[in-house]
């Protein structure tokens, strides 16, 4: 693995020397600066991975260096971590952050501390140049399949055996139009790509036409293709099926014109290309899931260590690797099933193996067998390691007559879950909730909309988890899914928003006709995505919709102006994004959010249960 650059900029060498001295271990190039212009030399120079300022330098300070950073285009996602051997204020804290810092140390500096700090950043260095490398590996195939499909319809046009041509690719189909008569000729591949039958089905320019997508009819009407200047013609195009299926398909021909340039007859070959749409949505689909992924758990990694608080600095450290012991054990569980869902059982096990030692029976669980969504299991599994650690401390399993009971049933509407401890020290409500019980009510409550009840009895606290039943796996469908066939037939059957007309307001456009795709193969129109908010407003004040689906934000902008519109029109809605819930006003709390990237059936059942049941936008109603 090639090394990467870390920049130690400070004014002392001796600092310098200390940090080289930590840093050495992780095996990385580290590169000294002794002032704010001997690090800018260095930047414009080297590639650099993580930057480490001294805020306290003559001349320069840390923060005007940092500013300098900033504006050059190549760094301005670097990242830095200032270094301060002085108190800073709160104002300098987040001008720091303001700037772009991601994070500060303190002299004395703690080895262990530093170290994985960088380290963090490092790994979020290598991970990044590592997808930029896939990237220009994709771009290549693409451009390698797509001069394949060019040479391949020039052999198609030299050879004019359209007929033999499309029975050997099996997907293929040939035909001919004359513009003089209007007649048209198929063989038997476009029928079944358009899922028609030759017996009852009589191929004329309306008819064909008709079938057509909405969105590409226009642009690709046989009207609009023999004007072209162009003899050859290739585009793309959907064919929306007798059964509601959408398939995606592949044009190629040329014209034939009189000596005046007049048009005179088509001809050409059609091919379906769903499967191969269907894998390259599907490559950055996971492409997507990946970076997604990765700063999903950075960004609960660094709120734990930032939002961690302890006595000592040995108790800070138990308790943070005890928090993130929790996250890695589920992460581990997930991956085992290519992160489709954990085992609740499996959770359970796993968070609370720690009290089963030494032959001693004190904890029972038992509960209906259920797999929980990803980020509904990383969620429980936090709440399920902060309520056992809490016990531990204090409760039950403080000392060796406690109890702890787990149990878990599934109900009509949710998952119920039942902590229950008895035997130890009797359980009083606190002043305030700390932090580690705080993770529970937010990872339940605010995560999914789960419900979260503490009753602290005298023998001992009595807590219910209540978890969506949107947040569990269905068996079912997991099972129809693995079946043969099964992916490819969903889209005909499964017509849950048929009837159904909805706004798509998204910035973010492979997101954008990601969602799109999914909603229209449940049978929903959809008018969008639309990616300004005005465009938004605009849409919404003079049409007329079933619901709608919203990115909060939208290029800067929040899409609250939008939001209140719908809501004083009760149209039913939902966010898609990827703010957390707190993150948005609280007077949208009911309003369902959907994290990015949606999956389909989860996209499906928040809009399904919002349509029937639009009790969230009435009661964001009466907020507004």
């Amino acid at each position: 693995m090639d090394k990467v650059n870390i920049l130690l900029v400070d004014d002392q060498p001796s600092k310098l020397l200390s940090y080289e001295v930590i840093l050495g271990s992780l095996g990385e190039n580290l590169i000294k600066a002794n002032s704010p212009h001997e690090a800018l030399g260095i930047l414009l120079r080297t590639d650099v991975a993580v930057v480490l300022i001294d805020v306290v330098m003559p001349q320069i300070d840390g923060f005007q260096l940092a500013a300098m950073i900033r504006e050059h285009p190549r760094f301005q996602k670097l990242a830095m971590i200032f270094v301060s051997g002085v108190q800073i204020a709160e104002t300098d804290h987040l001008r720091g952050y303001e700037i772009g810092a991601v994070d500060y140390v303190t002299v004395p500096v703690v080895p262990e501390v530093l170290r994985a700090k960088v380290k963090v950043f490092v790994e979020l260095y290598r991970k990044t140049r590592q997808l930029e490398e896939l990237n220009v590996e994709l771009e290549r195939r693409v451009t390698a399949r797509t001069a394949e499909l060019e040479a391949q319809t020039e052999r198609l046009r030299r050879s004019e055996e359209r007929r033999s041509l499309a029975l050997s690719a099996g997907d293929m189909g040939s035909w001919e139009i004359d513009l003089t008569t209007g007649h048209l000729e198929w063989d038997d591949g476009p029928y079944r790509i358009f899922g028609v039958d030759p017996a009852t089905f009589t191929p004329t320019l309306p008819a064909i036409e008709a079938m057509l997508h909405p969105d590409d009819r226009e642009k690709n009407s046989i009207a609009t293709i023999a004007q072209s200047s162009s003899e050859r013609f290739q585009v793309e195009f959907r064919v929306v099926r007798p059964s509601g299926e959408t398939r995606w398909c592949y044009g190629a021909g040329m014209v034939s014109r009189d000596l005046d340039g007049k048009p005179l007859r088509l001809n050409g070959v059609m091919v379906d290309l769903t499967d191969r749409k269907r894998a390259e949505e599907r490559q950055l689909l996971l492409a997507r899931e990946v970076d997604h992924r990765a700063k999903n758990m950075l960004a609960v990694v660094l709120s734990v260590l930032r939002l961690t608080k302890a006595k000592s600095m040995p108790d800070f450290v138990v308790t943070v690797e005890g928090r993130i012991h929790a996250l890695a054990a589920t992460h581990n569980l997930l991956s085992a099933t290519h992160w489709e869902g954990a085992n609740l059982r499996q959770i359970v096990d796993e968070e609370l193996a720690p009290y089963r030692t030494n032959g001693q029976d004190r904890v029972r669980t038992e509960g209906d067998p259920a797999m929980l969504l990803p980020a509904t299991a990383q969620s429980v599994a936090l709440a399920l390691h902060e309520l056992a650690t809490n016990a531990a401390k204090y409760g039950a399993l403080s000392i060796d007559s406690g109890r702890l009971s787990l149990t878990w049933a599934m109900g009509r509407d949710a998952l119920e879950l039942d902590w229950v401890e008895t035997g130890g020290p009797p359980a009083k409500p606190p002043s305030s909730l700390g932090f580690g019980l705080s993770i529970v009510r937010s990872s339940i409550e605010a995560q999914f909309r789960g419900g979260v009840a503490y009753d602290w009895r005298p023998a001992g606290l009595h807590c219910k988890l209540s978890i969506p039943i949107a947040q569990i796996v269905d068996p079912e469908k997991k099972t129809q899914a693995a079946k043969p066939g099964a992916a490819t037939e969903a889209p005909s059957r499964k017509r849950s928003l048929a009837g159904k007309h909805l706004l798509m307001v998204e910035d973010e456009f492979l997101v954008g006709m990601m969602a799109k795709k999914i909603l229209e193969r449940l049978g929903a129109r959809v008018s969008g995505p639309y990616a300004r908010l005005a465009d938004g407003l605009a849409v919404a004040r003079n049409g007329s919709f079933d619901g709608a689906l919203l990115d909060f934000n939208l290029g800067g902008e929040l899409a609250e102006p939008l939001a209140d519109l719908l809501i004083s029109r009760g149209v039913p809605f939902a966010f898609l994004t990827g703010y957390q819930r707190d993150s948005i006003d609280r007077r949208y709390a009911t309003v369902p959010l959907l994290q990015k990237p949606v999956e389909a059936e989860a996209l499906e059942k928040v809009l399904v249960s919002l349509m029937a049941n639009p009790q969230s936008t009435q009661a964001a109603r009466q907020r507004v």
